[in-house]
């Protein structure tokens, strides 16, 4: 029987990439009504099936099981954050190979994730969900400042405040109690602040054994902690990176990972290392480039490949073993603190035209309004730059999103330059 492949989510081009990957397999996209339009090229697909954002779970277990009866599925994929839930409990009701609820409802429940790895003597970071601002007073008194206040469940970065006096905690609060790019909102989660660097860390897992295949350190907004830059691989020693290999590996342990790709963010404290939080995905911010610039490894063609299920770990060790130039992979985004229309972005030719860069791509089009940074969809380009050191990567990837010009209307009659 040919491989027909339920895609949980648009999939971005995980579609064709499967089709690619296994001549003569197919796919149907299952995704919500309002990503329909995202779907690329949806005639290639034996079909795209739609459902409202409000829609029960159990719908779209029972509209899977509908189609599997007449067309059976052979295998399940997400490869995004949204929709996770959906294809878990489908996968489990339709007994294909999938991530399972439990892990999925540890990675997007922070709390949930606090109390587990805590169990496992693998975390002891501080962290409750709060249902009020009383509560968020009680952690305070208890476990002192500065904290962070999140969404349990959120990404991009939205959402998140670093509280570092009592009188912040109200709007803390508010910006924490609300759902982000249709992730389910499950409240407000207050945790203790993770003094020290932050680096991401992708793995590949396969049969429950963890590669991580590069560390990108991470440059984020200190008021905001949305990331403007990140670089792969990281500048650590390798005592530190063995701790930080074995932690990843404990973490994903503690979670019931048992394959494909992770995306871990940690802080390294004077403790060592301390999770801020994992994702089933690969990570986003182009770092699957970073890390296939730097490594060699191709992250989404590993995630493609194992959904056909086909083992990627020993090439993964092929990959990395290879005696390659050292080279280094940074990106740098771009974004305005003033806010206005953004009406014309200059010297993007010259940006690119720098020594070491290699993509220079625009996140906003004239007409959107743009400015402040409140989560990762608040950038407006970014530019990507290759080098022999971390340092030197980074640099070229920032001069060159500094060299753009962006012109706002920030009113009727008067326009300004950035």
């Amino acid at each position: 029987m040919s491989e027909h492949v339920l895609i949980v989510g648009t999939g971005r081009d995980f579609p064709a990439r499967i089709r690619a990957a296994h001549p003569g397999a197919r796919t149907t996209v299952f995704c919500r009504l309002d990503s329909v339009g995202r779907v690329r090229a949806p005639g290639e697909n034996a079909r795209v099936l739609g459902l409202r954002d409000d829609a029960p779970e159990q719908e779209w277990v029972d509209l899977a099981a509908a189609v599997h009866a007449r067309d059976p599925f052979t295998r399940i994929g997400t490869f995004g954050e949204r929709n996770q839930n959906h294809y878990a409990r489908i996968a489990e009701a339709l007994e294909l190979t999938a991530h399972s609820p439990d892990t999925v409802h540890l990675v997007h429940d922070k709390q949930a994730m606090r109390a587990r790895l805590s169990e496992a003597g693998v975390d002891s970071t501080a962290g409750v969900r709060a249902a009020d601002l009383d509560e968020l007073r009680a952690f305070v008194r208890r476990y002192g400042l500065p904290c962070v206040v999140k969404p349990v469940s959120n990404s991009g970065s939205a959402g998140i405040t670093k509280v570092t006096s009592e009188s912040e905690l109200a709007g803390a609060f508010a910006r924490a109690d609300d759902s982000y790019q249709g992730l389910a909102h499950t409240g407000v989660l207050v945790e203790e602040f993770l003094d020290g660097p932050k680096f991401s860390i992708e793995a590949v897992s396969e049969a429950g054994e963890h590669q991580v295949v590069a560390i990108t350190a991470k440059f984020s907004d200190p008021a905001s902690f949305v990331e403007l830059g990140h670089v792969t691989p990281a500048r650590l020693t390798d005592e530190v990176r063995d701790e930080v290999h074995a932690y990843v590996g404990a973490v994903l342990d503690a979670l019931g990972v048992e394959f494909g790709p992770t995306h871990s963010e940690i802080c390294l404290t004077e403790k060592g290392p301390r999770l801020i939080e994992t994702h089933v995905r690969m990570g986003g911010d182009e770092i699957p480039a970073l890390v296939q610039d730097a490594t060699g490894v191709d992250v989404d063609d590993c995630a493609a490949r194992q959904t056909l299920g086909e083992s990627v770990l020993p090439g993964i060790l092929a990959m990395l073993a290879e005696d390659r130039p050292a080279r280094c992979s940074a990106i740098w985004f771009a974004a305005l603190e003033v806010t206005g229309v953004l009406d014309h972005v200059g010297r993007l030719d010259e940006a690119r035209s720098l020594p070491g860069v290699t993509e220079v791509r625009l996140l906003a089009k004239p007409g959107a309004e743009v400015g402040g940074l409140t989560s990762s969809d608040s950038r407006v380009a970014f530019a990507r730059a290759l080098a022999d050191t971390p340092e030197e990567a980074a640099r070229a990837a920032r001069a060159a999103v500094e060299h753009l010009e962006f012109t706002l209307k920030v009113s009727a009659h008067h326009d300004q330059a950035i």
